[in-house]
């Protein structure tokens, strides 16, 4: 594991925060499995905070890098919908530059938390370091 984790994803303001902190990397013990990094959402609010633990794959990696580019364009994102790991949302709100950030665990906690964040230009070039960081940390996890 890393000296310290990397926060993969970090939305945060106006006292609400909505973070992916990857811990390190996990071996997988069979010979056909790829490692996987070992992270937590971390959601703080005034209202609500809370803490899930979670493995990211290398696909998800690459899914994530495919849902910024979306999300630069404009588009609101899904990541990981569809999956057993919890769902990650950003809705774009229209008039101002906020999102709404929803984090559903649909498949141990069965809980669904909604945080609105400011989203302005200068997240999305932390947010692509914080990758290129991820990957550099993790290169096995290609």
């Amino acid at each position: 594991m890393a000296e310290n984790p990397i926060d993969l994803i970090r939305l945060e303001g106006e006292g609400n925060s909505v973070v992916l902190r990857i811990a390190g990397r996990e071996e997988r013990k069979g010979p056909a499995e790829a490692d996987v990094l070992v992270g937590e959402f971390l959601v703080d609010t005034p209202f609500v905070r809370g803490a899930l633990k979670t493995w990211i794959l290398p696909e998800d990696l690459r899914q994530w890098q495919q849902a910024l580019d979306s999300l630069d364009a404009g588009r609101n994102i899904a990541w990981r919908e569809g999956q057993r790991a919890p769902w990650l949302f950003i809705d774009l709100a229209e008039d101002d530059d906020r999102c709404q950030v929803t984090i559903k665990d649909h498949a141990m906690s069965l809980t669904t938390v909604t945080v609105t964040v400011p989203l302005v230009d200068a997240w999305f070039d932390d947010a692509y370091r914080r990758l290129d960081l991820v990957w550099e940390t993790w290169p096995t996890a290609v």
